[in-house]
């Protein structure tokens, strides 16, 4: 018997393309009773901003064994039977290793992607033609508990204003969990670890302003009832969902662009895979312009720089990255306080 396989025509570029889909009744998201033949149809539907906005970067594919509930993994490298038409591009991990990675250039690609059980999409911030230096600055405002996406709200407005004193235009989108992603287009000058440094920077001015709402520490213990901004999401191979990428999560939600216009009364639950077609259909794309033009993050690095000779230092890197210059310990303060004390 022939397995269940519906075909695609999917526009693009260079033409439409037929795009086979195995088993579309398979329910990812259970909750819902969402497909993969509807995450499919969905990225279609979305297929020019979502690759407006993913395409043309290094990708990492979140991929299901089965639903959302289910087994995980994180294809970086191109998995077997790449289609001739999808690309990659040779990217250098913080190990020093370097390695392909497949690259979004149109929708089929991404239809081809949610063939291969992949649900989110995680781009680079920078593009597949210079891997190493960032075009986007981001930043991820992390709700920790006690706070909720309403406290992220408040924290990414003042965010606006402060990265607009440092000559950068902020965008925002969902998360597509509680929190918030805001990024800023910025010239491909930087290392990766000067953008991070620019974050860090703004971070800390952020950190000034609304000092009982906003904390920069890494360590949960010492965050408290705050909204942490995730520097670290500015590192090398580190990413955040892309503008239109479903999340793994009960409801189907999606990682979706804002105007700031909306911010205040959007309801993150409310962008999902049914509803947000609809949405670009008549809203339009809030980030369109994106590109448009691009600032420096000349001013937030001399912030980073006036940090450091004030006494503010490096801050710690993920537990997988190299031991980087003058960086703390990483040990969690508690624990260090433990072994400081018995010694």
């Amino acid at each position: 018997m022939a397995s269940e396989a519906i075909v695609l025509t999917v526009p693009g570029p260079h033409g439409e393309r037929e795009m086979r889909v195995s088993s579309p009744s398979r329910v990812l998201w259970p909750e819902v009773q969402i497909t993969k033949g509807d995450l499919a149809r969905y990225l279609v539907d979305v297929g020019g901003p979502f690759v407006a906005h993913n395409g043309d970067r290094p990708v990492s594919l979140q991929r299901y064994s089965t639903d959302v509930d289910g087994e995980q993994f994180f294809s970086k490298n191109p998995p077997r039977g790449v289609p001739e038409f999808v690309r990659s591009v040779t990217v250098v991990y913080p190990s020093g290793r370097s390695h392909p990675q497949l690259v979004i250039d149109e929708p089929a690609a991404a239809v081809w992607a949610a063939q291969m059980n992949t649900v989110v999409f995680h781009p680079w911030a920078s593009r597949a033609e210079d891997t190493d230096h960032p075009d986007q600055l981001r930043i991820d405002l992390d709700p920790q508990p006690g706070t909720d996406f309403g406290d992220a709200v408040g924290v990414a407005l003042e965010l606006r204003t402060v990265l607009a004193e440092a000559g950068l235009t902020a965008f925002v989108k969902t998360s597509g969990n509680r929190g918030l992603h805001v990024f800023a287009p910025i010239e491909p000058a930087h290392e990766f670890l000067d953008v991070r440094h620019a974050v860090i920077g703004v971070a800390r001015e952020l950190e000034r302003r609304l000092p009982e709402q906003v904390t920069t520490a890494w360590w949960k213990e010492e965050r408290g009832r705050k909204i942490f901004v995730d520097y670290n999401q500015a590192n090398r191979d580190r990413t955040m969902a892309g503008a239109y990428s479903p999340r793994a999560l009960p409801h189907a939600p999606v990682s979706c662009p804002l105007g700031w216009e909306e911010l205040e009364e959007a309801a993150p639950e409310s962008f999902t895979v049914l509803t947000v077609p609809e949405r670009l259909a008549t809203v339009g794309d809030p980030w369109a312009t994106m590109h448009d033009s691009a600032g420096t993050i000349d001013v937030a690095l001399d912030w980073w720089e006036r940090d450091v000779a004030a006494g503010l230092g490096e801050l710690p890197f993920p537990p997988d990255f190299p031991k980087m210059p003058g960086e703390p310990p990483r040990v969690q303060p508690s624990r260090a306080k433990r072994v400081d004390g018995e010694d």
